[in-house]
């Protein structure tokens, strides 16, 4: 049968959560039968029921076999309305955050802050594009008295998307970088694509969380006019006192904390992480306890200690800002000997080549005990790094540590998601 976004609400409502796949489906659970490239999951809609769904949205007429399977013209965009309907009944404030880098820990960071005093929602891993903002929005449940959505882009007019879904009352955008120019058409592209997150303030209002530094986030808040807007380090004020190995820093009571995150770039999203807990009445003691009780995961930025090594593991993504600002602080580093092990930058379309050699130029200055390289794109780093270990994929690294054992040293890993360089690490537990 067909239904009214209105019967669609309250069924869902009615139900236990929303599934999109039958190896997790739960009693009472609405499942969507979403389509892609490769998978079509109309199929699998009477498996779904079997297994305890209520009902089984599916957009394949020739799956229809009774009441409970329900007839769209389209999955996901059935999915994304019932998100939107149901944000609009919701009456906590939600942040959105999109940006460049650092948006995941930032939202990691937001959600350790805000739970000192609130019941918070926060995106799950990195459900953060078309698909996974409205399963985020659909997890918040009545006892969540806040919720931060991270939002990502490939491309121009997938912030406006996702916000139209999100409707954030505060948002954040991290910093503005090298990141899938390919699907943005350069970096211009990028300010433009991420700004649709400030666009969507300037017709809708809300508070807009900025940085300390006039830099372009700032210019693109002020482009739009957005006068509502918080600073970072201004309601609790805090000075940086070391970022190697980890970011430590004074608070305005006297009190060092110490956090779990390395580097200057993520003293910038603890500033921010801040900002937010004060405009939410969390107490300088919460906010500090937010900060140094966040451990990193998923191989973002979490360092992990594996035989004799210690290993600086951030392979779930990269783009050259991201890199730069790794490679850097790891050279600043003191421990002896460090190595690098650096995988691929994807989505960087026509500047492929050039930002790998740059990549390489920046990995020249500094004196790393190994550098090793893996990916097809890599090979253009070696331009400038002749004595560099190179290997096209991931297996040929695998064999080569095999053969070669690193003990005592101090190793940074980093790569773009698709070349999966966390299936090193049982290589290095020597």
């Amino acid at each position: 049968m067909k239904i009214l976004n209105s019967a669609l609400l309250d069924l869902f409502l009615s139900s236990t959560g929303i599934c999109t796949d039958t190896r997790k489906i739960q009693a009472g659970n609405l499942f969507f039968a979403l389509k892609g490239p490769n998978f079509n999951a109309n199929v699998l809609a009477k498996e779904a029921l079997e297994k305890g769904a209520i009902a089984a949205i599916i957009d394949d007429p020739a799956y229809l076999t009774g009441k409970e399977t329900i007839l769209v013209e389209d999955g996901l965009q059935a999915l994304q309305d019932l998100a939107r309907d149901y944000r609009s009944t919701l009456k906590i404030p939600i942040i959105g955050l999109t940006g460049s880098n650092g948006k995941t820990t930032t939202k990691e960071l937001l959600f350790s802050v805000l739970s000192q005093q609130y019941q918070c929602y926060a995106t799950e891993g990195n459900l953060n594009n078309h698909i996974g903002v409205p399963l985020s929005i659909l997890q918040i449940k009545p006892m969540h008295e806040v919720a931060v959505i991270e939002m990502g882009a490939n491309k121009q007019g997938d912030i406006k998307e996702l916000v139209e879904i999100t409707q954030p009352t505060h948002s954040l955008i991290t910093n503005i970088g090298k990141a899938h120019l390919e699907g943005f058409g350069g970096e211009s592209g990028v300010i433009k694509g991420k700004g649709e997150l400030f666009d969507y303030v300037a017709l809708h209002g809300g508070i807009v969380f900025l940085p300390k530094d006039k830099n372009v986030v700032y210019t693109m808040s002020q482009e739009r006019g957005i006068r509502d807007c918080v600073y970072a380090n201004e309601a609790m004020p805090i000075t940086l006192l070391e970022a190697k190995p980890t970011v430590t820093f004074s608070c305005p009571d006297g009190s060092i904390v110490t956090s779990h995150l390395p580097g200057i770039y993520n003293f910038e999203n603890i500033q921010m992480a801040i900002a937010v807990g004060k405009t939410f009445g969390l107490s300088d003691k919460a906010c500090q306890t937010g900060i140094s009780s966040y451990l990193p995961t998923n191989h973002r930025s979490q360092f992990i200690k594996i035989g004799s090594n210690q290993v600086l593991m951030d392979a779930y993504n990269a783009n050259p800002s991201s890199m730069q600002a790794a490679i850097s602080h790891f050279a600043s580093t003191e421990n002896n000997p460090k190595i690098v092990i650096l995988g691929d930058m994807f989505e960087l379309g026509d500047l492929t080549e050039s930002e790998h050699k740059l990549l390489g130029k920046l990995i020249a200055e500094f004196d790393f005990s190994k550098v090793l390289l893996v990916g097809d794109h890599m090979q253009h780093a070696l331009h400038f790094l002749p004595q560099a270990y190179y290997f096209p994929d991931k297996f040929g690294l695998h064999n080569w540590l095999q053969d070669h054992p690193i003990t005592d040293s101090f190793l940074l890993v980093k790569g773009s998601r698709g070349i999966q360089l966390e299936s090193i690490l049982p290589f290095l537990n020597a």
